[in-house]
């Protein structure tokens, strides 16, 4: 994923979903979720191999959840995350799911 400001990120991602910022290699950062991990290039200084164009919150992924969409909506309004589409009804990997989405199609979801 490419970031504007990877500090800032890993904040963000760590206080709103809960994720895990990692350090590894030669300075690398990664984001870790369940058995998850996004690496984080720092734009203007990515690393190999990258996207072929990179652009800061250019991301569109589907997080799955096991809590309820009121529950997520909560949690989102909490921490000052707007939600820019959902609760909306699409198909899942394995399946209908129920998702929200902000701005950079970062998709919360669970399955119905």
């Amino acid at each position: 994923m490419t970031v504007a400001d990877i500090p800032r990120t890993a904040a963000f991602y760590q206080r709103v979903l809960g994720m895990q910022h990692e350090v590894f290699g030669q300075g690398r950062s990664a984001l870790v979720f369940g058995q998850q991990k996004f690496n984080l290039h720092q734009y203007g200084n990515e690393f190999e191999p990258k996207a072929r164009q990179p652009t800061p919150g250019a991301i569109d992924l589907c997080l799955i959840t096991n809590w309820s969409t009121d529950a997520v909506l909560k949690h989102l309004a909490e921490q000052g995350v707007a939600v820019e589409q959902g609760p909306v009804k699409r198909t899942g990997a394995v399946g209908p799911i129920e998702s929200v989405s902000d701005g950079n199609l970062i998709e919360v979801s669970r399955y119905l």
